[in-house]
């Protein structure tokens, strides 16, 4: 349901004629993600066509559109945005330093971390990108898979704890990415001209790759592979829309788990041996305004796996997809609208085809929590890792806030490697203890507070990037959202909230839900030009879903919307209730007619103080004295005194 009541059926409008969106016949005639970009690549123009924008994106980009530079008459300023592949969100400190190179030789002089634990290059032309191609592949890294319509960046709990359950999930991460990776030729034909790249990407070195060769291709006999293929997972169109795995550990939901299209969680013995995952399916947060067919979704409890078979389960989820998933509407076309129509139950069935086997029976978890992992850690093999803040993700300078300096700094002379988490902050790691106070001076020194200096709503806010590159912003995010922050904190403190007042808190420039705001406590999401959607009512552990509670709020009128909210919630929360939590509990329509009678400036909570006495030490000398030859106590000897003597 989508909050207000109305029943949401994942189908695409009647027309009484089946036709295969537009997407799926360029997938077809790209013959394996060839065409036409390689033609368009090697041409003059400093643009791609839409065709092969669609091929692009399966070769990690986007082109863009740098609005703030348009002027009437004059051609767009277009540019491309490259997204890295990064298993479990891992980065070596000689990546980042060619990375880093790139951004401010090809780039715009930024980087962005995302919320699938990737970092993304904007401003690179197009006379460029093979260049750029060249250098990151060479150096072994790739961009493969980090977007289209395939498996995205599989993310995993960003701590990296050296536990071997941790361990475990790090590399299944890495086996589920390499597994489900496009086998396709392309990439090498176009960006390194048919020859192999200089270095292995770097997160290949900790697996056995011919273990991975193998799995690709192992089939149980239920038609997961495709036989005679180049893609034998995929074929020759690929998926129906992207897919998103997510691996984490009982408890750790710093991975959002519930709005993946496959979600693992490793279930291990005591002794930290890992025995197997419990699956969740059917995730998803993209929607679009105005339109019911579309909605985002949490994840369904699809079962339990033996470690031994998690790799042929995923696969049979993904050929479940790949065969019945909507490929004529392509709103429609994520696997969470094939979940929602079949059911959990139908849908296990057809996954159960596939695979060959019953899938077992959902194992009992505890309750999860949204972890960022800011601060120092331990990493349990002597070594430290810190958390660090990095505001909506981007790595920038900009006055006397150097992020981009400091990270490069921290990376040369502590030689540190990178995570990139989900809440698009950075995780510096395998940092010796006697370098703890250095890492702090040089984030000092380059002008970085602490997230312990900020507000705890804004750092664990996100934003997506939207203006002026997201070619689907329509209007700001990342550049408007710490003012945001900022003016609830004003407004929460003016309220009289002063105490257990966090609220997870995301937005972003359009209904897309990239920061996936549908699952946060306050979301907002553009619904036009300087206007958002409001969503109250998301967990503090991130396994609810909001519901929407008013659609186009102009952004100067926030408090408007926003005082009646939290005026209710401090009137008539239980004790410690998160915002999330109460807004849930009482429901939209309560919430709606407090809205309604609230007069504006009427509620501000007053502190209760009790009243004080004060007496000098002589004078409870004095009491004492008397509270012992009574026998009663000091208290009692001073409410007789007062009373006496007052009128």
């Amino acid at each position: 349901r989508n909050g207000v009541g109305v029943r949401m059926v994942a189908t695409a409008p009647e027309t009484g004629v089946t036709k295969l969106s537009k997407v799926e016949g360029i997938k077809t005639a790209s013959d394996q993600l060839r065409h036409p970009l390689m033609e368009e690549m090697a041409n003059e123009e400093v643009f791609i066509s839409e065709d092969a924008v669609q091929v692009m994106k399966f070769h990690g980009s986007y082109q863009q559109d740098n609005r703030e530079l348009r002027r009437p008459g004059q051609p767009k300023h277009w540019q491309f945005m490259l997204r890295l592949k990064m298993p479990a969100g891992e980065f070596p400190a000689e990546m980042y330093r060619t990375l880093d190179d790139l951004s401010e030789e090809f780039g715009n002089h930024t980087l962005r971390a995302t919320t699938r634990c990737a970092w993304q290059m904007h401003g690179i032309l197009k006379g460029n990108m093979k260049t750029v191609m060249q250098r990151l592949m060479n150096a072994g890294s790739s961009t493969m898979g980090a977007c289209g319509d395939i498996s995205r960046n599989v993310v995993a709990t960003p701590a990296p704890f050296t536990s071997t359950q941790y361990e475990e999930v790090r590399r299944h991460a890495k086996i589920i990415a390499e597994v489900l990776a496009p086998q396709t030729g392309a990439f090498a034909e176009l960006w390194l001209d048919g020859e192999k790249a200089a270095s292995i990407e770097y997160w290949k070195k900790d697996i056995d790759m011919k273990k991975v060769k193998k799995l690709i291709h192992k089939d149980t006999g239920n038609d997961i592979v495709i036989p005679n293929s180049e893609e034998p997972i995929y074929g020759e169109t690929y998926l129906p829309r992207k897919f998103k795995v997510g691996i984490t550990v009982p408890g750790d939901n710093s991975i959002d788990i519930y709005t993946q299209d496959i979600g693992l969680v490793a279930i291990s013995k005591r002794t930290g041996e890992l025995v197997g995952f419990n699956v969740i399916v059917g995730g998803g947060m993209g929607r679009t305004h105005n339109k019911e067919s579309t909605f985002p979704r949490v994840g369904d409890h699809l079962g339990y796996v033996k470690k031994s078979k998690v790799f042929e389960l995923v696969k049979a989820i993904v050929a479940a997809q790949r065969d019945h998933g909507n490929r004529e509407h392509r709103p429609n076309a994520r696997m969470k609208y094939l979940v929602d129509k079949l059911g959990i139950d139908k849908f296990r069935e057809l996954v159960e085809s596939y695979y060959g086997s019953k899938i077992l029976a959902f194992k009992r978890l505890p309750e999860w929590k949204y972890e960022d992992w800011l601060g120092w850690h331990e990493q349990g093999d002597g070594k430290l890792f810190f958390g660090l803040f990095v505001e909506n993700g981007r790595v920038k300078n900009e006055g006397s806030y150097q992020m981009k300096k400091a990270l490069r700094t921290i990376v040369d002379e502590l030689n540190v490697d990178l995570v990139v988490s989900p809440n698009q902050n950075v995780i510096l790691k395998n940092v010796r203890p006697e370098h703890k106070l250095q890492l702090e001076f040089l984030l000092k020194n380059h002008g970085i507070p602490l997230h312990t200096d900020l507000s705890r709503n804004r750092v664990t806010a996100m934003a997506c990037p939207a203006f002026p590159l997201c070619g689907l912003a329509i209007t700001e995010a990342e550049r408007h959202m710490p003012q945001i922050v900022d003016r609830v904190d004003v407004l929460l403190k003016q309220l009289g909230i002063r105490k257990n007042n966090e609220i997870i808190m995301r937005m972003t420039g359009c209904p897309n839900g990239c920061t996936r705001p549908y699952m946060a406590e306050l979301g907002f999401v553009g619904s036009g030009p300087g206007m958002y959607q409001i969503w109250i009512g998301g967990s503090p552990g991130a396994t609810r879903l909001a519901y929407a509670y008013e659609n186009k709020v102009k952004e100067d009128k926030l408090e408007d919307t926003l005082e009646p909210l939290f005026a209710m919630w401090a009137q008539q929360r239980k004790r410690r209730e998160p915002f999330g939590d109460f807004c849930a509990r009482v429901g939209l329509d309560a919430v709606r007619a407090y809205a309604t009678e609230y007069v504006p400036g009427s509620f501000t909570r007053k502190r209760k103080s009790a009243p004080r006495v004060v007496v000098n030490a002589d004078q409870v000398k004095l009491l004492q004295q008397k509270a012992d030859a009574s026998g009663s106590t000091v208290q009692q000897v001073l409410d007789s005194i007062l009373s006496k003597s007052l009128p």
